[in-house]
């Protein structure tokens, strides 16, 4: 990995990313009107009902479909189940999360498991392989990191997240889900092989939003004044950021073996930081707020840190 390389990745990713974050963490210790906790809620909903789904919409619409492309998504399950695999047993059957309540462990559980794949894998995957990886992003966040959340998510939320608690209409939570229908419009066009350039240019314009107000909200989620972890916000670190991809890596190569550009891409998306919706999450469904944002806020910074070294292990 060149020189050159690593200021491109800087300037291009890291950069624009940090400003963000530190853009966000600034109006939260210098701004209290609207509050960082009602403005991160506000700019969720924003871009979940309003920017995302005309960006999911343009690039769903012009990826090129095929077989390699499908492997996105699939990777990107495997990742969220042996994250979760992996850390079921150490927060609720091992000494580990023996003092934590069912609150947190829920939280940290869920913030382990699933990844930043669309608003931090976007700007890092269209570094790495131009417009392409802006299709693995949306494909690995629609057909993967989305509908898992809001059934194995939800389940983890209601179930283990509270004594006897109750599960809520899957179905219905995730058909009502902007997003979805942004991308599942945009399949159809791009199947269907109709030509709405126009249309597509326009949502694409409108998606350009989504990014950048996202990593806003992660610098507004993040506790600045109180960052010291637990070990078990530290073991989901790991386990989201090095453990878990590297089985990933290694089950992925045994069953394909040779990595194409889009299992690569699939396996960085697997390593990306916890979903910056991990706090608004957690706040939903009354489990441990401050757990997920530690869980967001170590994964994201130390991300910065992990991206330069995964991208080395896969152009090995």
């Amino acid at each position: 990995m060149s020189a050159a390389f690593l200021l491109e990745l800087f300037l291009q990713v890291w950069l624009p990313i940090a400003l963000l974050v530190t853009a966000g963490g600034l109006w939260a210790r210098l701004r209290q009107d609207p509050p960082a906790d009602k403005l991160r809620v506000c700019l969720n909903r924003l871009v979940v009902d309003v920017f995302a789904p005309p960006l999911l919409f343009a690039l769903s619409a012009q990826a090129r479909l095929d077989r390699e492309l499908l492997t996105v998504p699939v990777i990107t399950i495997a990742g969220i189940l042996v994250s979760a695999a992996l850390l079921y047993p150490l927060l609720y059957h091992a000494p580990l999360g023996r003092t934590l309540t069912r609150e947190s462990r829920a939280a940290i559980l869920l913030a382990g498991s699933f990844g930043n794949v669309l608003f931090m894998g976007y700007p890092v995957l269209t570094f790495l392989y131009g417009p392409m990886g802006g299709s693995y992003a949306a494909f690995a966040d629609v057909l993967a990191s989305t509908p898992l959340l809001w059934t194995l998510g939800v389940w983890i939320a209601t179930r283990l997240g509270h004594p006897g608690g109750r599960g809520t209409s899957l179905l219905a939570t995730v058909l009502r889900l902007p997003p979805i229908w942004g991308f599942v419009l945009g399949f159809t066009v791009n199947f269907a092989g109709l030509h709405v350039e126009p249309l597509i240019q326009a949502a694409r314009f409108m998606g350009q939003a989504t990014i950048p107000l996202m990593l806003f909200t992660l610098g507004l989620s993040i506790p600045w004044g109180a960052l010291k972890p637990s070990r078990a916000v530290l073991a989901a670190v790991a386990v989201k950021l090095a453990i878990a991809p590297l089985v990933v890596l290694a089950l992925t190569h045994l069953l394909l073996g040779e990595l194409r550009p889009a299992q690569s891409a699939a396996i960085l998306e697997v390593a990306m930081p916890t979903m910056l919706m991990a706090a608004s999450f957690a706040d939903r469904f009354g489990l441990d707020v401050r757990a997920a944002a530690l869980t967001v806020s170590w994964t994201s910074l130390l991300f910065l840190l992990a991206l330069p070294v995964w991208i080395l292990l896969l152009r090995s």
